[in-house]
C-alpha cells in the first residue's frame, strides 16, 4: 500500500482546508487510519483518527474544528480542516495500521506512512 496526501497550502486563519489521502493497492476500508502533523524541531504529533467502524476521536486543539472521514470508494480518507489557526501551521502525515484495528495515537502503532503535505496558515 501507498499512501499519498494532498490539499495542503496557504490559507488565512478561519479560513478551510480539505486534505486528501488516496491509497494504491488495497482500499481503506479494514485500516485504521490517522492524521498527524510535525513542525521542525518537534515530534509528530497525532490530530485525527478513525478505526474499522468509522469511529473517531481527535487531538485536543481540533475538536470542533476538523473532521476525518472516509470516502465512498473506501480509498481515500479525507481531514476537512475549519477555523484554521497559526498554530495549525505544519506539515500533515497520513498513516495506516495495515495489521490491526483501533484507534492509534502514536506513530509506532501505524507501519505505511505518506509523504506529507504542508498546511501554512496566515494570521
Amino acid at each position: 500500500v501507498q499512501l499519498i496526501e494532498s490539499g495542503g497550502g496557504l490559507v488565512q486563519a478561519g479560513g478551510s482546508l480539505r486534505l486528501s489521502c488516496a491509497a494504491s493497492g488495497r482500499a481503506f476500508g479494514n485500516y485504521a487510519m490517522g492524521w498527524f502533523r510535525q513542525v521542525p524541531r518537534k515530534v509528530r504529533e497525532f490530530v485525527a483518527g478513525i478505526n474499522w467502524n468509522n469511529g473517531t476521536d481527535y487531538e485536543d486543539s481540533v475538536k470542533g474544528r476538523f473532521t476525518i472521514s472516509r470516502g465512498n470508494a473506501k480509498n481515500t480518507v479525507y481531514l476537512q480542516m475549519n477555523n484554521l489557526k497559526p498554530e495549525d501551521t505544519a506539515v500533515y502525515y497520513c498513516a495506516a495500521d495495515t495489521y490491526v484495528d483501533g484507534m492509534h495515537y502514536s506513530t509506532p502503532e501505524y507501519d505505511t506512512w505518506g509523504q506529507g503535505t504542508r498546511v501554512t496558515v496566515s494570521s
